[in-house]
């Protein structure tokens, strides 16, 4: 028993710890930024595929990471926000 306790072992056991502790605490926010991460790249693909349609009808928005954003935050809603912006800076 005394050698599983020796002092090359203790940093170990309480580094495995404290990650465990880490992940427990953080559980919710990773999993809220990895949903927004997954929402941002099917707004980015939306805006890939609506910016040729986007063009031929006037409306047409960059395909960034700030719309991304707007669009994985917001959803539909961002994206009627994104065309009236759009249509009063222009």
């Amino acid at each position: 028993m005394a050698a599983l306790w020796s002092n090359a072992a203790l940093p170990w056991v309480l580094g495995s710890l404290a990650a465990v502790m880490a992940l427990a605490l953080l559980r919710r926010p990773v999993g809220a930024l990895l949903r927004l991460a997954g929402r941002t790249g099917a707004g980015l693909c939306f805006l890939a595929l609506f910016a040729p349609v986007g063009q031929l009808l006037g409306a047409g928005l960059g395909v960034n990471l700030f719309n991304a954003l707007v669009l994985g935050f917001l959803g539909i809603p961002g994206f009627g926000l994104l065309l009236m912006l759009r249509w009063v800076l222009h």
